[in-house]
């Protein structure tokens, strides 16, 4: 009798749950529920109360929903029974966070603090924490606090302290009320276990905790702000369970939620993109995946740790247990494109894709696939939601450079995904400068599965194969690997990551290779592509920090 695992991934405008086959990996059922809130960055619920600039909040219950449409919807679909599911694991998006009382009530779930927008769910995009990270950045560069080059010279307003740090000064009240903090990731194991276990993904990556070290001194903190000097102790906790082991089971509880037998092992939670490693086959050094969506999520396994400028964080058994964990990341990808299509686009583009039965994305993708490498004369930089990696600053904005009365959307198009490209390459050549190898490069996510161009572009630009996921739902895969680990070998699972990956994770036979002469021209605007980078976004000019500051001011 097969036995089967479902990996629940919680992206930023859905979450989808798959049902997955133990041993072969097959993806036997997917469902996919929309957030009822979706992303709030402009209002609260009902539409009353105006949210300020870079922010952007969800609702908690829209991820219970997920739980409650998706995973019955797989189990039907397939015809398994909840007998035959032998564990289930999720990830998120994160940094995401949220203010919770001890029984794991998140705080704008009660009536008083509805109205607060520091009482719900700030998305990992949630940048208006960025002055609390610039002080922390300058106090812990003053000090020499060590942690800081693990984390490629800064830590991001994405991240928990800077956003804990916000909710502190801005809502001292939702702060005190709140007994802790927790990534959403492990506040939905809980929902599903009855037990709050902190991941050390998250930890790790997110909340500068270190395996051999933990968190900053307390004198750190103290120093950052003396009501900070318990935060640690206060609002979260010093007891971290590593990736890979097992949260608890399924309650009596989560059992009717979600349709899943009680007792059902659940996995320790993780984040989409590093619990998609497992699933496209990689368990060793020299292999970087990029993880493909809104955003770029760049892993890579490691080694030895070493100090790599504006990387998001080294992270022993941060992905696989017994490696170090390398991650840098592109803040706007699938989202730039999304902004053009939905703000740049003629009419005449839309009725044509509709003539052709295509959606505006397939049609530029079309009309884009015609030009060939600088042809348009354009080139762009991919900060329109600031630079993640290697940069760490999210106050940088976009460039298009080169646009004359002939431009037309589709050129405009291609150098969107040219300049992603090359915000890759500076990752990818950032890592091999710093004695971190990368032998190979992996891609999964929609775009890699759906946009053939986009990913011959990064194969010329990176001058370098690029092998794809075979699976189109590659995290929620990889969290489904990660159940059944939770499950182990007794149960019908497995008793390591790398076990399941050996026997789960594969890519498609079918890889990109760099076209050599399309290679050689991007070298050329590649070599472009990097002194706008350097010249905007390494202080030699500060336009767009001064733009960003007056638009403030009218605001």
């Amino acid at each position: 009798m097969a036995k089967y695992s479902i990996g629940v991934d919680y992206g930023t405008q859905s979450g989808r749950a798959v049902l997955v086959e133990i041993g072969s990996g097959r993806e036997i059922a997917t469902s996919v529920k929309e957030y009822t809130h979706g992303v709030m960055d402009e209002y609260l619920p009902g539409g009353k109360k105006k949210l300020e600039d870079d922010w952007a909040l969800q609702h908690p219950n829209d991820y219970l929903e997920v739980l409650q449409v998706t995973i019955p919807s797989v189990l039907t679909k397939a015809n398994v029974s909840a007998e035959d599911v032998i564990g289930i694991g999720i990830d998120f998006t994160a940094c995401t966070v949220l203010p919770v009382k001890n029984d794991g009530t998140p705080l704008c779930m009660i009536d008083q603090y509805k109205d607060e927008p520091h009482s719900y769910v700030k998305l990992w995009k949630h940048h208006a924490a960025q002055d609390e990270a610039n002080r922390l950045n300058e106090l812990a560069e003053e000090r020499g606090e060590d942690f800081l080059k693990r984390y490629g010279g800064k830590i991001s307003s994405e991240w928990m302290f800077p956003k804990v740090w916000q909710i502190l000064n801005e809502a001292p009240a939702i702060y005190q009320e709140a007994d802790q903090i927790v990534e959403a990731t492990d506040w939905v194991i809980s929902q599903l276990t009855g037990e709050i276990r902190r991941n050390s993904c998250t930890a790790g990556y997110k909340a500068i905790w270190h395996k051999q070290k933990g968190y900053p001194s307390k004198e750190f903190f103290k120093a950052l702000d003396p009501r900070l000097e318990n935060v640690v102790e206060e609002k979260l906790s010093n007891e971290i369970h590593s990736i890979g082991s097992k949260a608890g089971e399924i309650t009596a509880e989560a059992a009717a939620l979600t349709g899943l037998k009680q007792g059902t092992a659940v996995a320790v939670a993780n984040v989409d993109a590093h619990v998609s490693i497992p699933a496209v086959g990689i368990t060793e050094p020299g292999k970087l995946l990029m993880i493909m969506g809104t955003s770029t999520c760049h892993i890579l396994l490691g080694e030895e740790e070493k100090i790599v400028p504006g990387m998001c964080g080294v992270v022993e058994d941060g992905v696989l247990p017994g490696l170090m964990g390398y991650e840098a990341g592109q803040s706007c990808v699938g989202d730039h494109f999304e902004w053009f299509t939905e703000n740049c686009v003629p009419a005449a583009y839309e009725e044509e894709a509709k003539e052709k039965g295509m959606n505006i994305h397939q049609l530029l993708t079309e009309k884009a696939s015609k030009l060939q490498p600088g042809e348009s004369g354009l080139l762009a930089l991919d900060w329109w939601n600031g630079n993640r990696s290697t940069l760490v600053d999210v106050d940088l904005t976009g460039v298009l450079l080169g646009a004359t009365l002939l431009t037309k959307p589709e050129e405009i198009y291609r150098a969107l995904i040219e300049a992603t490209a090359y915000g890759t390459r500076t990752i990818v050549e950032a890592f091999r400068n710093s004695g971190v190898p990368v032998n190979e490069i992996y891609a999964c996510g929609g775009i890699a599965e759906k946009n053939a161009l986009m990913m011959q572009i990064y194969s010329d630009v990176l001058n370098s194969e690029i092998k794809i996921s075979a699976s189109s739902q590659t995290p929620a895969l990889g969290s489904a690997m990660f159940g059944a680990v939770a499950a182990g070998k007794e149960r019908g699972g497995y008793d390591s990551i790398t076990d399941a990956a050996e026997e789960m994770g594969r890519v498609k036979e079918e890889t990109f290779k760099p076209n050599s002469a399309s290679a050689k021209i991007y070298n050329q605007l590649y070599a472009e592509y990097e002194t706008l980078y350097n010249y905007f976004g390494r202080g030699e000019n500060d336009v767009m920090k001064r733009l960003k500051n007056l638009k403030k001011q009218n605001i």
